[in-house]
């Protein structure tokens, strides 16, 4: 072994006893391992070794395996996407990580992907290199290709390799979806040859596959005439149709250019080879990527708004079964916890109960994990498990004197260290905590509907709350697998505060003569998940007029909001609202966009929206607008191609100056 080899920094290599070398990938300072220039630099070194050792017959096989203990290789270095921004700095950083991987798969001996936990994006092409995959059966163990979600396709022969080991379904439907994958899933659609129980069992399982000089099994005769064009017309079709069915192809290219290139050349690896750099390429430095790059380093942000990680907290008691009350204490029970729910109706218990059960097996699936999530969710209708909770959370009507009296006598309850927290959804945590005897360690959680699907819970905070109890709210929000985001105590908190006035303006254009479909779609042209009309009735148009109410932004009496609740018609709830609801979907009535400029409409209505969260940051309700773009983007939807509400407005403003710059030096 050459003495270069032993000053390598992110990687560990050595050759055994019986010739079986082992490359052993540790990042230098990093809890992830993730490929960038460096880790490649030295793969390079490796590899070079190996390759000399194997014509020389020094060597039987090489093994790849991870000195992390929860990832094997989780992609690649985001933070140096950000120095390519042209077409070409992007082909200049891809070649020769393309060529490093067709030399791994080159190799003469036997190459072996070792892998526990998380093999994901670049690392997953990695793994694909090599001749033969082992991956454990530990829940922790995912797979797959997330790079749709930044914008990208696979870019280091990934999509060819998937196509050619996987079959076009099973690599398709992983690649265009970005979802991780259990690992006895990617072994039953091809990806992962072996599985072992524990990652104990890698390195023999390893040692072995060398020994034995084991290769992946060739595409079968049914995958490889899916291959052939007219199959790969109908599938890409089909695919086409579920794609645009989610997203549209304005707002993410990516999945779309995707299906093309497998249509066309699916085939041909030759071609494959050219046009996934054709593809990739231009896609990296899109607008698009760079603004969807940016919403996943938010999402690393909201992380570090976790607190206290030595708060562990086990138990938590719900008060209210409500939808949310119940649904939070279903969504702590998947988490692992165990949840008491408290109410005064013990058959609103039970419905949340049911309510839960229908989650557990979405969820969980095994009847054997079902069955003992339901053993955890403990219905208490008397607040005996109050003692024993690490985390307690009022979700009762949002009614102020009723939360002070609810929330006084749990006080008297609950164990010294617990946290008391209340899902309010706009009254300020002052005013709740009026009565209690430590009101400084009362913290608003404010979750968001439905519970199991949004990402984001606001921790609220009063000027003078105990820092450590708000440290140990974000804990607890980031065990149960959510994203926190702190929030001072004002009216509205972030997300209620940008979003009410958005649906009251729209609300306003409605009542001036705009159909309600009109107004939604031109939101879902700018790349809202759903219109504000909508979502007022998904919300409950009762709780808009009382959010309205505390933000002082209510539309006069008397209008169609007014008139809508004071009859009864609240929304999707009751089955009508702006939009009569029918089989849980609003009836809608088709219009002409011919006849709007829908375009203009959308960036008219989101105006507000955009306005409301540089107010929040002014008035520091978050602490900067990253975490103010964060916020809104995982609490509201905005659509995330356009990196939050405060980035698009600086880069509409930036683009009008560049414009009116080039337009001066035209001129000139």
């Amino acid at each position: 072994m050459t003495a270069k080899l032993n000053k390598l920094k992110d990687w560990r290599y050595v050759v055994d006893a019986e010739g079986i070398a082992w490359a052993t990938f540790d990042r230098q300072n990093e809890s992830m391992n993730t490929l960038g220039k460096r880790p490649f630099e030295e793969l390079g070194q490796i590899v070079e070794e190996a390759e000399n050792a194997a014509n020389l017959g020094e060597i039987l096989g090489l093994v790849f395996i991870s000195g992390k203990h929860n990832n094997w290789v989780a992609g690649a270095d985001i933070r140096e996407f950000e120095q390519m921004k042209t077409d070409s700095e992007v082909r200049n950083f891809l070649e020769p990580a393309i060529t490093l991987l067709n030399q791994i798969e080159n190799l003469r001996v036997p190459v072996v992907a070792a892998i526990h936990g998380y093999c994901l994006g670049g690392g997953l092409e990695f793994a694909l290199a090599c001749h033969y995959r082992i991956a454990t059966r530990a829940d922790g163990t995912r797979l797959g290709f997330p790079e749709v979600k930044l914008g990208i396709i696979p870019g280091l022969h990934g999509t060819l390799r998937s196509i050619h080991t996987a079959g076009p379904m099973g690599a398709m439907t992983t690649m265009l979806t970005g979802r991780m994958l259990r690992s006895n899933v990617a072994k039953s659609i091809g990806l992962v040859d072996q599985l072992v129980s524990t990652e104990h069992n890698l390195r023999w399982a390893a040692r072995k596959a060398v020994l034995s000089g084991r290769k992946s099994k060739p595409l079968s005769l049914v995958k490889k005439l899916m291959l052939l064009k007219p199959a790969r017309k109908l599938l890409a079709n089909q695919m086409r149709k579920q794609t645009a069915a989610k997203v549209r192809e304005d707002h993410y290219p990516a999945p779309f250019r995707l299906i093309d290139m497998f249509e066309k050349y699916g085939d041909s690896k030759k071609r494959m080879r050219t046009e996934e750099t054709n593809v990739f390429a231009p896609l990296m430095a899109s607008e698009t990527s760079r603004n969807l790059r940016r919403v996943f380093k938010l999402s690393e942000l909201l992380k570090a708004e976790a607190g206290d990680k030595r708060f562990k907290p086990a138990r938590v008691h719900v008060v209210g079964a409500g939808l949310m009350g119940g649904d939070i204490a279903a969504w702590c029970v998947v988490s692992g916890m165990e949840a008491s729910l408290q109410d005064l109706d013990p058959q609103q218990i039970e419905k949340a109960r049911q309510r839960a059960k229908k989650l557990f097996k979405k969820r969980l699936r095994k009847k054997q994990a079902v069955d003992a999530a339901m053993a955890r969710l403990i219905a208490d209708p008397d607040g005996k498990h109050i003692p024993r909770a690490d985390v307690i959370i009022e979700a009762i009507v949002e009614v102020l004197e009723v939360k002070q009296k609810v929330l006084s006598s749990i006080e008297k309850s609950m164990k010294p260290g617990a946290v008391l927290a209340t899902n309010t959804s706009s009254l300020k945590i002052e005013d709740i905590a009026k009565g209690l005897k430590n009101p400084v360690e009362l913290i608003g959680l404010h979750f968001f509907n439905p519970v199991a699907k949004m990402p984001l819970v606001e921790v609220i905070h009063g000027k003078d709350s105990d820092i450590e109890t708000v440290n140990k709210g974000a804990a607890f929000v980031a065990r149960i697998k959510k994203s926190p985001l702190k929030v001072a105590s004002a009216p509205g908190f972030l997300v209620n505060r940008v979003l009410a006035p958005y649906m009251m303006v729209a609300i306003a254009r409605h009542q001036d003569g705009m159909k309600a479909e009109v107004l939604d779609q031109a939101a879902l042209d700018f790349g809202m998940p759903m219109g504000p009309i909508e979502l007022s009735d998904v919300v409950g148009l009762d709780i808009i007029t009382n959010v309205g109410k505390i933000l002082e932004i209510s539309p006069p009496d008397g209008g169609d909001l007014d008139r809508l609740v004071s009859s009864g018609k609240l929304g999707k709830k009751t089955g009508q609202g702006f939009y009569k609801w029918r089989d849980g979907k609003p009836v809608k009535e088709e219009f002409d966009p011919d006849d709007h400029d829908l375009d203009q409409l959308g960036r008219e209505l989101l105006r507000t929206l955009i306005d409301e969260s540089r107010k929040v940051v002014r008035e520091k309700i978050v602490k900067n607008a990253d975490l103010a773009d964060a916020g809104v983007i995982f609490g509201t939807g905005f659509a995330p191609f356009r990196g939050g509400p405060i980035h698009y407005d600086r880069s509409l403003k930036k683009k009008t100056a560049d414009e009116k710059k080039n337009d001066m030096g035209a001129s000139e």
